[in-house]
């Protein structure tokens, strides 16, 4: 599978109209940062969108910096952070909230410290076998433990959730990051997001459940 600018935008206007009718399945006002996730993964797209066409066309390469600091923002800052706290906001069990309350805090932790990389350290994106490779310069002493450290808030959030259907979210998200690294290992960072951004159209799914389901969990919860 090759990807493009047009396949970016395809993916970013998919995603906006999924972000409209996820918004409208909005039953209570702490599941409205989770439903903003389709029009992040969307904005993020067209991002990317806009790295192809500055990569390719050197009357645009004076430009390019605008898109790609943009695109790695919002995989390396936002989503570690947005993840678990949308998450949390709308978790009624106590037990649940405190893993992850836990998991917001690393993922706070993570986003200071790429936010201090990217002031800090190069970066740049280049076009190789019809994908975009985004070189990271950052102090990586344990790569490892680097990723596992940002793949814990933003794929085992949702495996900490009561929220029915939201272990298929972190179910599949986890796949597309296992094919992303053994496929595309070079191009993890880019092709990773484009396929969780597809798969945040479950995001519809789950929040298209019955209004008495929110209302049940408060009341199971205590609440």
């Amino acid at each position: 599978m090759c990807f493009s600018a047009e396949a970016s935008f395809g993916a970013g206007a998919l995603l906006s109209v999924i972000g409209i009718a996820t918004i409208k399945q909005v039953q209570d006002r702490s599941q409205f940062p989770f439903a903003l996730l389709p029009f992040v993964f969307a904005f993020q797209q067209f991002s990317e969108g806009f790295v192809w066409i500055t990569l390719a066309d050197a009357n645009f390469a004076s430009w390019q910096y605008i898109p790609i600091y943009i695109f790695i923002v919002i995989a390396q800052v936002v989503w570690p952070v947005l993840v678990p706290l949308a998450i949390l906001l709308m978790e009624r069990d106590a037990k649940r909230r405190k893993i992850l309350t836990f998991l917001l805090i690393i993922g706070i932790t993570l986003a200071a410290y790429h936010i201090f990389c990217l002031f800090n350290y190069n970066v740049y994106a280049e076009i190789k076998s019809f994908h975009i490779y985004y070189a990271l310069y950052y102090p990586h002493p344990k790569p490892f433990l680097d990723a596992t450290f940002y793949l814990i808030p933003t794929i085992m959030s949702p495996f900490f959730s009561s929220i029915k259907k939201m272990k298929i979210l972190g179910t599949l998200i986890f796949f597309s990051f296992i094919v992303s690294l053994v496929f595309f290992t070079d191009y993890v960072l880019s092709v990773w997001c484009f396929f969780a951004a597809i798969i945040s159209g479950v995001i519809y799914l789950i929040l298209k459940q019955p209004v008495g389901l929110l209302k049940i969990e408060k009341i199971q919860a205590g609440l």
